[in-house]
């Protein structure tokens, strides 16, 4: 994630939706998922402790949502977390995440503003 990434002041995902995923990516199985910060929720999935209830918070995320926050699993994190972009990220606006940001009182992320240059004669 670069330093300009908007999830670096953002972090509403991580404390809004359930973050639930397959058993095989918990390290226990093969996968990166440190087994000590998911819960079981049913035979074949696990959930990031904290996201399977409201208010959801991560166990894993750190400091304050719409400030500053980081992912301490980041390297290890999920496959459902590895694909969850911002909205705009890559250039398509994404309402989920538009969504959790709307529950903190964050407005949604804009479009990038492009420039258009002038066409010569």
């Amino acid at each position: 994630m670069s330093e300009a990434s908007p999830c670096l002041s953002c972090g509403a995902c991580c404390s809004y939706f359930r973050v639930s995923f397959f058993w095989g990516e918990c390290a226990s199985s093969g996968g990166t998922v440190p087994d000590d910060l998911v819960e079981q929720i049913n035979p074949t999935r696990v959930a990031m402790i904290g996201t399977d209830r409201k208010p959801a918070r991560c166990c894993s995320l750190e400091g304050t949502v719409g400030e500053g926050t980081r992912c301490t699993i980041y390297e290890q994190r999920s496959s459902v977390c590895r694909e969850f972009e911002s909205s705009w990220s890559q250039g398509v606006q994404n309402v989920d995440c538009d969504a959790a940001r709307a529950a903190f009182g964050l407005p949604p992320l804009q479009a990038p503003i492009e420039f258009e240059l002038p066409i010569s004669a």
